[in-house]
This record gives structure tokens, C-alpha cells and sequence, in this order.
């Protein structure tokens, strides 16, 4: 397949492009500044903080799938970028007729209210009684601007009309790959605390080929 990936240097992205080089896929790295990428592997520098319309819907011209791993480098200063950068990746591909998109967002989003779900559920369905009165208010007053970011983020997704998937991982890790980890349809993991950023990756492009992903928000955890 004709893959553009998003974020292509950062702690997810460079297992997605590696993973997906080794799976035989022609893959097309978008980064602000692209860097140490395998050999074949088509670079496209575009700051999605600032994004260059042109240069964006270039590397997304005749793709068949777009995988996003687009986020903060500081989630407490930086946040507002993943929105802003996916409304642009969302008219890029819009523009150019592609129509599948994978992202990453995170385990502690599905309780922030946004304009188009002002209402959400208070607990997301997969948290046992720890995550839903501790761990996850707890993130989300540390981290509330980036989880408020993520939410709109996927309510753009909502509004695109693509065929969008949403990852939503708890805390990420540097640990290797292993093909192992659980998923769960519109639901966090129970007792899911953690999971590689490798098995993300993996789980990313495994979707590709799992229709009944699209329009899907999908838990994952180890």
C-alpha cells in the first residue's frame, strides 16, 4: 500500500515507517524536520504547526491510507497543535481524495466535552473503579489543555466524512515490540495501564486492513 505518515520522526511515527518499510509499503514521512529515515522512504518536510497546504497535499497525493501520530513534544506547553494539524491533514485529504485516516489520541479522552459532544459519558466504559475516581482525573488535571485538544481533534475526525480510526493508548512506553496487547471496540482497556509505542505502531497499520475499525474509536493497552 501508499502510506503517508504523519509525524514520521517522532516516538511513534519512526516505528510506524519502520514497521511499514519492512512490510513492503511505500511510504511517504511527513516531519517538521525529517531525519534518519530508512532508504526508499519519501521525505516531505512540513511544520504542522504552521503547514504548508501544498507540501502537505503533495505527500498525501495518492496515498491509500494516512496514519497520523501528530502530538505535543510538551503536552502542557505545546498543546493545540494535534487539532490544528489534523484540521489541515483532514483538508489536504479531503482536497485530494483519500479517504482512510488512522490517529493517536489517549486513554483519558473519552469523558472531555467538546462543542459537537458536550455531554459525553463520565467514565469511559473499559475503566475499572482506579482509573475512574484516581488515575484518569488525575491526568486530565495535569494534562487537561492537551486531553482538551485530543478531543477536538477527534470531533474533527467526526465532521471529516473520511473513514477515520481513532487509537487511544494509555501511557506510552520505549519498550520493544511485541505483537501482543488487547484492543477493545469504543472502550479503554480494564486494567490496561500501559503499552509500547511499537505495539501502537502495530496495531496502527494492522487496522488498515480491519474495516470494522472505521469510524471506530479503539482501546489499546498491554
Amino acid at each position: 500500500m501508499k502510506l503517508t505518515m504523519v509525524a514520521a520522526t517522532g516516538g511513534i511515527g519512526r516505528h510506524l515507517v519502520e514497521q511499514a518499510v519492512a512490510g513492503g509499503h511505500d511510504v511517504t514521512a511527513v516531519a517538521r524536520r525529517p531525519r534518519d529515515l530508512p532508504d526508499g522512504v519519501r521525505a516531505v518536510a512540513v511544520d504542522l504547526a504552521r503547514p504548508d497546504m501544498r507540501a502537505l497535499a503533495s505527500a498525501i497525493r495518492g496515498a491509500d491510507a494516512v496514519l497520523s501520530a501528530l502530538g505535543p513534544r510538551n503536552p502542557r506547553a505545546d498543546a493545540g497543535i494535534t487539532s490544528r494539524g489534523t484540521r489541515a491533514i483532514v483538508t489536504a485529504m479531503q482536497a485530494e481524495h483519500v479517504r482512510r485516516i488512522i490517529i493517536v489520541s489517549a486513554a483519558p479522552v473519552g469523558p472531555v466535552a467538546v462543542p459537537g459532544r458536550p455531554k459525553p459519558p463520565r467514565h469511559d466504559p473499559g475503566d475499572g473503579i482506579f482509573m475512574r475516581y484516581l488515575g484518569a482525573p488525575l491526568t486530565r488535571a495535569m494534562f487537561g489543555r492537551h486531553y482538551a485538544d485530543l478531543a477536538m481533534t477527534e470531533q474533527i475526525l467526526r465532521d471529516s466524512g473520511l473513514e477515520w480510526t481513532v487509537s487511544r493508548p494509555p501511557k506510552l512506553t520505549d519498550k520493544p515490540l511485541t505483537g501482543r496487547y488487547r484492543t477493545a471496540l469504543n472502550r479503554n482497556i480494564r486494567g490496561g495501564f500501559s503499552v509500547p509505542r511499537a505495539d501502537v505502531a502495530h496495531h496502527m497499520l494492522a487496522m488498515m486492513d480491519q474495516p470494522e475499525t472505521i469510524k471506530q474509536i479503539v482501546g489499546i493497552a498491554s
